[in-house]
């Protein structure tokens, strides 16, 4: 199967601590996303967003600076993961996220890629800017 990387690079009037938290806890997730959220806040553990439509599991997390999971898409082939990577950078005013992921299956990367920018880019920063 033919795979993508996406990349992208969001800028917040929020500092690092509020973004990771966003991500991390499931009702702060839940808020901003307007869907259902259970995410475990250990290396190891799982968790599943949007009602069921995204899952995975968490590979490295450094509060405030760092969230490494596996990552995927109910539609998506059975079994395969990409790897999603969040890092947080304090800038002046706020935040800089860095957010890459491997491994998205080529015919899900224009909706996957738009996606993020829909249903977690805007409503977060609606959210942490208010």
């Amino acid at each position: 199967m033919e795979t993508k990387t996406i990349r992208q690079t969001i800028t917040f009037k929020a500092p690092p601590h509020d973004i990771y938290e966003a991500l991390m806890d499931s009702r702060k997730h839940a808020k901003f996303t307007g869907d259902k959220a259970s995410i475990s806040r250990k290396v190891g553990g799982k968790f599943s967003v949007f009602d069921g439509y995204s899952e995975g599991s968490n590979l490295e997390l450094i509060p405030d600076a760092k969230i490494v999971q596996t990552w995927r898409a109910s539609d998506w082939p059975e079994g395969h993961y990409s790897q999603v990577t969040f890092t947080f950078k304090e800038i002046p005013g706020g935040t800089r996220l860095s957010f890459l992921q491997t491994g998205v299956p080529e015919k899900f990367y224009e909706d996957i890629s738009q996606g993020w920018r829909d249903y977690y880019w805007a409503p977060l920063k609606e959210m942490l800017e208010k």
